[in-house]
């Protein structure tokens, strides 16, 4: 069948912008503090920045990294990098000097802006970045210019605000790489598409429920998942984005009531600090506020504390190679009549895939067939569809593994109950086999966050001379509290299986990622530093 122009139209997200400016040009697009930018503003912006990197020669297939927070300039580079055929390479904010030297390398990057207040992680490695043609400098809280190079407005200020040529040629065109937080060696760049990107958006318009009225607050990073697709879908909607420059549980909650925020995405350990917050227990949502929650499996009890002042928690699930989230917990009318507590328990599980991803399965790791949906049987989560990354940057090893028998490999385990709503038990590597038993991490966790003493909770595989490994939970306390490690333990067994309590609990600050995600891995390395088990 032969395409034209009448019947076919390459899907990119950059003309979510092209549409949105006609449609609503005088509405707030943008919200930063006290600047306010209209979707006209916006788009002008926008193709100034696109036209300024024209003009530096850049173009089709080249790469244009951005070191920044949720400011402006991150979100127009959404638009105006792919706009010109190139690939924005957005860099996570809490990285070491040599991780964003390595992946501003690895991606080859010609170009690349920096908040100014991030500049002295560049600073050192500056004589590495021998690819770079040029910086510029992101003066969003100080007119300092730390790199040589021109500030972002006078670089906008150089562009024409002329409408430039989209040069997106076919749907899989390289869009963007994002880089995984590289637990297991060097992070690896997840190749995104014009199409994924398209259509991940839609199905968050369409599970999100976000309208023209929406308003969205970034909490989530922009530079995760490219914001989990939000840089796009919130533009697609007409909504608005409010910015964010650090995350503060006093600034969401002023800013949630004073923008009438509608919409917003955190990782469990965002709205852990929310509900621990003084201001929490006060702290009443004016207005209708949907919270996509994942990273890790919200606890019932985050998700019930939650919704106590008002929000609607959505459960979403999906990794940096599937565009972020790509199955949702899907509300059933069915569990209107449940209690809270039973109610937060099934939310808590990671749903079935988004009407645009469709394809979602929990599969036997040996056979790659189907485990039977009976809520017990534990499988690896694979996935496929639109929404599946291109592959690793320069890694084909890596994507060959990754797309083993013509499904992407998550590495978590799950089961599939007789609804066909899956729901994870843990991460490959974190199940613990004590004694021939399979313990899951994910469920102690559960148990343990139910303690009232418990702001946050990792569970680990820790040697053992009898049983091989056992369960080692370190805790977070809530201020003020005091509990043994042993109430914590005798707590476990009396809401558990015996044997699945932890032996030792360690109170401790947890390590986390720049997107909440506690990091088990260094817990886990540090109780087997010596021994044989396998730690990744």
């Amino acid at each position: 069948m032969n395409k034209s122009r009448v019947n076919f139209d390459v899907l990119t997200p950059v003309n979510f912008l092209v549409r949105s400016a006609q449609v609503y040009p005088d509405k707030v697009a943008v919200v930063h503090g006290e600047k306010r930018y209209t979707y006209r503003e916006f788009r002008d912006r926008v193709n100034r920045l696109a036209n300024a990197l024209t003009d530096k020669g850049l173009g089709k297939g080249d790469k244009v990294a951005f070191f920044c927070p949720n400011i402006p300039p991150m979100l127009e580079a959404h638009y105006a990098v792919p706009m010109i055929g190139g690939a924005l390479v957005s860099i996570n904010t809490r990285l070491s000097s040599n991780e964003i030297a390595y992946i501003i390398t690895h991606s080859d990057a010609k170009a690349v802006f920096v908040d100014n207040d991030l500049a002295p992680s560049i600073l050192p490695v500056l004589e590495k970045l021998k690819g770079v043609r040029f910086f510029v400098n992101i003066c969003d809280i100080s007119p300092e210019k730390p790199l040589d190079g021109p500030d972002y407005e006078s670089f906008l200020a150089a562009g024409s605000s002329q409408d430039p040529e989209i040069r997106v040629d076919e749907e899989y065109q390289l869009a963007t790489i994002n880089y995984t937080s590289g637990t297991t060696g060097q992070p690896k760049g997840v190749m995104y598409h014009h199409r994924g990107a398209y259509l991940n958006a839609l199905g968050e318009i369409q599970e999100a429920g976000m309208t023209c009225d929406s308003v969205y607050l970034w909490t989530l990073p922009m530079f995760h998942c490219n914001g989990w697709c939000f840089t796009w879908a919130v533009t697609a909607i007409g909504g608005t984005h409010v910015c964010l420059r650090q995350l503060s549980a006093s600034d969401i909650f002023r800013l949630i009531n004073e923008e009438k925020v509608s919409h917003m995405c955190a990782a469990p350990t965002i709205l852990i600090m929310m509900i621990s917050h003084p201001e929490a227990k006060q702290f009443k949502i004016k207005q209708s506020l949907t919270i996509l929650t994942a990273g890790a499996p919200p606890s019932p009890t985050v998700i019930e504390q939650m919704e106590s002042m008002g929000a609607l928690i959505t459960h979403v699930y999906g990794l940096t190679e599937v565009y972020g989230p790509h199955s949702v917990c899907a509300r059933q009318d069915s569990w209107s009549h449940l209690e809270k507590e039973e109610l937060a328990r099934i939310k808590s599980r990671q749903g079935v895939a988004y009407i645009t991803a469709q394809y979602m399965d929990v599969m036997d790791m040996e056979t790659m067939e189907p485990v039977p949906r009976d809520g017990k049987t534990m499988g690896e989560i694979v996935m496929r569809g639109n929404n599946v990354m291109l592959g690793y940057y320069k890694d084909p090893q890596a994507t060959e593994k990754a797309f083993h028998g013509g499904w992407f490999h998550s590495g978590d385990l799950a089961v599939i109950h007789p609804d066909g709503y899956v729901q994870i038990m843990d991460r490959g590597k974190d199940i613990i086999i004590s004694g021939g038993e399979n313990i899951s991490s994910v469920e102690l966790e559960n148990t343990i966050y139910r303690h009232p003493d418990v702001l946050e909770v990792a569970v680990v595989s820790s040697p053992d001379s009898k049983w091989g490994e056992v369960p080692k939970a370190f805790v977070t306390l809530k201020p003020g509290t005091n509990p043994s490690p042993q109430a914590i333990i005798e707590f476990c067994k009396d809401n558990l299986a015996r044997f699945k309590a932890p032996k030792d609990v360690v109170f401790c600050d947890l390590p986390k990622t720049a997107t909440g995600k506690i990091l088990k891995f260094k817990l886990r390395e540090k109780e087997w530093e010596g021994h044989d088990r396998k730690v990744n």
